[in-house]
Order: structure tokens, then C-alpha cells, then sequence
């Protein structure tokens, strides 16, 4: 039998204006502290650099993907459709909640440095000896193990998945929303509400009537420009390229043994490859930066300089070429060498590429289509209906951008050979 608060909980939020929490288990998650934890990093990783307004927090953003979900299954129940296994409520919001609960400190940028995939922590921690992990035993014993086959995407019913994990899923529609909001840009204010009741269970998965076609078009577009002009700004990939650095740097130097004069724990063990749940989860943005401030002051010229680079925004400088070929930076390297620098740190080439959606193709699978429901009761790959779509299916775009530190470079410039000094002048 579902329990419910007695009385509602609700959070004042700039996106969804509000959010009402019901179930007093959905209530208990947020309450751990391996949920607040959340409020401690940032959702758009490095981004705040470049924009200024994006502090808000992994938090928030898992309180709008719940609460995005409650919307859609809410819609489901009120139009009684025999498709939505009413049984599956709860799995689908604890999993909506939860499906960010494993991201470390500036999210992506740590897992490309050592190696570690969020949604892989995310299933630890909900399976572990947590307060997470217990609220969801007392829940039912094998509770843990089917919010993680969710996250997994393993769940025995797919309709689920697709709720929190599918091209057209609760949590991107939440981000689009909430970065556009907090970086001050337009690109992402989908039409939200249409999407939402355009949305139907059909056959064991989420589908989209087809007279919201137009709807999820706009979702679609919007998804590609906030790629190219937030998530892939050139700025942003600036401070992520430093952070990584210090990132390889420290590592780099616990390996040789290298005397700290401060360090904090679990940093050794992060960057020894062997942290347990307990020490993830003392990992957060402000530990992180506390390290590099005190870092500053290290012997090693090498990390003093990246961290005083990141504290202070004193950012490398970018050049966008369109073409350049494994020979060319290979000379690039070898005259910085030549020059005094550190190429392995003082020159990146950089290449972000995005696909806004997966055309369909005979081969592959359907969780990665999205799929409108004609009044036949008969289904269509969006693609093969919308121009738009299919005109920016299968695009990968992107162009090379060389990073380099412009005060060290400009000393060197004279020394480089003359056909290069083109790329840095």
C-alpha cells in the first residue's frame, strides 16, 4: 500500500516553481547525506568561469529530474493508461532522485582524469552500506538492486529506463532547462509543459503523441545549441583542460613520492586508485579547491602554477584552426621542448565533437529513438517525419582548438620554427 507525508513537503525552485514531495521515502533521500552532499557540487562542472551564474548544484538539478518524473507518471495515472505499471512508481522516483547521486567534484572532469564513470559510484552508493542504502532496504530488501539496474539501464521493464535515461528522458529536459536559467541564455526554454502531455506508455516505453512532434523539435534544437554555446565553449574547456592537469600533476607526483606539504584525505587514495565508498563521499568541490590553494605554495613548480592558474582564472589562451595533423603538433611539442617549456602541460589540442540525436538505422536499438505515435496507433522514428531532425542528425561538428599559456608562449615565440609561430601569434 503507498504511504504518503501527511503533510506535503514542497521546494521553492527557479525552474519548476515548485516541487512537492509526497512519499515520506522520497522525503527520507533527500534527507541523507549522501544526497546533501549534492548541494556541494556544482552541476556544470568549470562552467561558473565563463558564466558567472552557474553555481547551482547537482542537488537541485536531481530535486528537478524527480520532480519532472513525478509530473509525467502524475499525467499517466490521471488518464488511466493501461500501458503505466502503476507498481513501478516508486522505483521510477527514487531512481529519477538518485541518478546523479555519484558525481564527484566538477563531475566530468574528474572521471576523464582518473578514469571513473559517476553512474558506476552512483550504484555503490545505493548498494552500500549507506544511509541511502539502508532507507531503501527497510523499503524492500531488494530495493537497492533494482534502483541500480535502473541506472544501469538493466531493469526488467524498460518503460522505466526511459523515463530517467532515454533521448527524451526527465533529466535532460530538467538540465536544458535549469543551465539556460542559470547561465542567462535563451537556447534551452523548452516548452516544457507540451512535451510533458504530448508523452504516452505504449508497448513497455515512453512515446510522444504525434502532434507534439513540433515540441520535441524545438527540445531537440535546443539540446544542440546548448551544447556548442555552453557546454562545449572553449572557455569552459579552457579551465577543464587546467583542472585535468593539476589533476595529472598530483598524480604524477604521489607516484614518485613526492613530499606534499599538504594533503588531505582521501586524495592519496584517489589518486592511488583505491577509494571505498565511505571516502568518495568525502569529495566535494570545496576539499578539492582547499587542496589547490594550498597547493599554490608547493615546491613543484608545475602544480603551484596550474593551481594559481585555476584559483585566479588566469586561463590559456585558445586558437581555432580547422585542420591540423598528428606531424604538425608532434613539431609543436618538440620545439616548446626545445624552447624550455613543458608540452606534456603547456600545449593541449582540443576537439569536442556532440551528436544532437542518433538517426535510426536498421540495426539499432529503439532506446535510442524517440518515437511518435501517429493516430493509427502507429509508430515513427522522429526522424523520418521531421526535416528538421534529420537535418542536424549525424552531424559531428566541432573544430580544433590549441591551449596554451599566452605569457609563457609569447617569451618562446622568436625560438619556434617560422611556419608555426602563425598558430600562437
Amino acid at each position: 500500500m503507498e504511504q504518503r507525508l501527511t503533510e506535503e513537503k514542497v521546494f521553492k525552485d527557479p525552474v519548476h516553481n515548485y516541487i512537492h514531495v509526497q512519499d515520506p521515502i522520497i522525503w527520507q533521500l533527500i534527507n541523507t547525506p549522501e544526497f546533501q552532499r549534492l548541494r556541494r557540487i556544482r552541476q556544470l562542472g568549470t562552467s561558473y568561469l565563463t558564466f558567472h551564474g552557474a553555481e547551482h548544484s547537482r542537488f537541485s538539478h536531481s530535486l528537478g529530474v524527480y520532480e519532472i518524473t513525478r509530473k509525467i507518471i502524475s499525467q499517466f495515472e490521471r488518464s488511466h493508461y493501461s500501458d503505466w505499471p502503476k507498481e513501478e512508481k516508486i522505483v521510477a522516483l527514487c531512481a529519477a532522485l538518485l541518478h546523479d547521486l555519484g558525481h564527484g567534484p566538477f563531475s566530468h572532469s574528474i572521471e576523464e582524469a582518473f578514469d571513473m564513470n559517476h553512474e558506476d559510484w552512483t550504484c555503490r552508493i545505493i548498494m552500500g552500506d549507506t544511509e541511502v542504502g539502508a532507507i531503501l532496504r527497510r523499503y524492500a530488501p531488494d530495493f537497492p538492486e533494482k534502483i541500480a539496474s535502473v541506472i544501469q539501464k538493466t531493469y526488467e521493464k524498460p518503460i522505466v529506463v526511459n523515463l530517467v535515461t532515454s533521448p527524451l528522458d526527465a533529466d535532460r529536459m530538467d538540465y536544458l532547462l535549469r543551465d539556460a536559467y542559470f547561465t542567462g541564455v535563451n537556447y534551452g526554454t523548452i516548452d516544457l509543459d507540451r512535451i510533458l502531455r504530448m508523452l504516452r506508455p505504449y508497448h513497455g516505453r515512453i512515446v510522444v503523441k504525434e502532434s507534439g512532434m513540433h515540441a520535441v523539435e524545438d527540445y531537440l534544437m535546443s539540446r544542440y545549441q546548448m551544447y556548442w554555446q555552453i557546454y562545449f565553449h572553449p572557455v569552459t574547456r579552457s579551465s577543464e583542460i587546467i583542472l585535468r592537469q593539476i589533476f595529472k600533476r598530483a598524480k604524477t607526483l604521489v607516484q614518485q613520492g613526492f613530499n606534499f606539504r599538504f594533503m588531505l584525505d582521501p586524495l592519496p587514495q584517489l589518486f592511488e586508485g583505491e577509494l571505498a565508498v565511505h571516502e568518495y563521499l568525502q569529495l566535494d568541490e570545496a576539499l578539492i579547491q582547499t587542496a589547490f590553494m594550498q597547493w599554490r605554495k608547493e615546491d613543484d613548480t608545475v602544480l603551484s602554477e596550474l593551481c594559481e592558474r585555476f584559483m585566479d582564472r588566469r586561463l590559456y589562451k585558445y586558437v581555432e584552426v580547422e585542420q591540423i595533423d598528428v606531424e604538425t603538433i608532434e613539431e609543436m611539442r618538440e620545439a616548446f621542448a626545445k624552447a624550455g617549456l613543458n608540452p606534456e602541460y603547456d600545449l593541449e589540442i582540443d576537439f569536442p565533437t556532440d551528436l544532437p540525436y542518433d538517426v535510426f538505422r536498421p540495426n539499432e536499438s529503439t532506446d535510442k529513438q524517440i518515437l511518435l505515435l501517429d493516430r493509427q496507433d502507429q509508430l515513427h522514428e522522429l526522424s523520418e517525419v521531421s526535416d528538421i531532425v534529420r537535418s542536424i542528425s549525424g552531424i559531428h561538428r566541432g573544430k580544433h582548438h590549441l591551449y596554451y599559456p599566452q605569457n609563457k608562449v609569447d617569451t618562446i615565440l622568436h625560438e619556434l620554427p617560422s611556419h608555426l609561430r602563425p598558430y600562437f601569434s
